[in-house]
């Protein structure tokens, strides 16, 4: 019995000295290596300052976190590409996919300014409610606003609408297709002849789009009431939106565009 006592303090101790060896985690260093990647997730942004300098007029950077990836418009084409975030450290993959649309040389040149930039942060700082892209010595690559997410009451003209033979066609030269989203999950807009009206439902981004009641004119001009009955098709296949600046595409379930839009000023 004696011995067997003994040796329970020698084996409690033998623990004891193991455990010490082991290298503690810091204090909070857990919630230092995920909380800032928890707050860039789920999150959209638009660039403010692209170095030292605002964006061209009529342009729209934006960023995007969401799953791992980092997407938006560069002011031309849309891009994607992994991200890595770690405590307040951050880098863009170079392995990044975008569009390949050509835009006057000025936009060109700020989209390969701000695609350099993403390229070249190594870090991030949030505070102000502004997110800013840091260079390895700290420097501010890009200073960005979060994206607001708000769309009722919001003005946006068609710039594509799919019309049922998997194509993304512009609206005839013209014509002018719109819609705005009402207070009590209503649409309203303008078909190209007709004005029309749908209900709809925002959860995040998803929505659901009943069928549109529209007034019945006949408009004179080859194909545009071909073009209303696409475009009026269309609404109510849209599933899924995304906000990219002033840019607003609405989604099919299998992912082709519904709808392209943009924003109408001051709205």
């Amino acid at each position: 019995m004696q011995a067997n006592h003994q040796r329970r303090p020698r084996a409690l101790l033998a623990v004891v000295a193991a455990l010490t060896l082991l290298p503690a985690a810091p204090q909070g260093a857990a919630l230092a290596s995920t909380a800032p990647a928890t707050r860039l997730e789920n999150t959209a942004w638009v660039v403010e300052r692209l170095g030292e300098r605002p964006p061209l007029d009529g342009t729209s950077l934006t960023l995007r976190f969401e799953n791992g990836r980092v997407a938006g418009s560069d002011g031309c084409n849309r891009f994607g590409a992994p991200v890595t975030v770690r405590g307040s450290a951050l880098q863009v993959s170079p392995r990044g996919m975008s569009t390949k649309m050509a835009c006057p040389p000025a936009v060109m040149n700020q989209a390969e300014a701000f695609q350099s930039a993403l390229r070249n942060s190594r870090g991030f700082r949030l505070g102000g409610e502004r997110l800013r892209l840091l260079a390895a010595d700290g420097r501010p690559l890009l200073v960005l606003a979060p994206q607001s997410q708000q769309l009722v009451g919001s003005s946006w003209r068609v710039a594509g609408f799919n019309n049922g033979r998997q194509a993304l066609v512009s609206p005839i030269l013209g014509t002018s297709l719109s819609l705005r989203l009402l207070k009590g999950g209503q649409l309203a807009g303008s078909a190209g002849c007709n004005r029309f009206t749908a209900p709809v439902r925002l959860d995040g981004t998803r929505l659901r789009i009943g069928t549109p009641v529209a007034t019945r004119r006949s408009c004179p001009g080859a194909g545009v009431m071909e073009q209303e009955r696409q475009f009026l098709a269309a609404l109510p296949t849209a599933v899924s939106l995304r906000l990219e600046g002033d840019a607003l595409e609405l989604r099919r379930s299998d992912g082709a565009i519904a709808l392209s839009l943009r924003r109408v000023p001051g709205s």
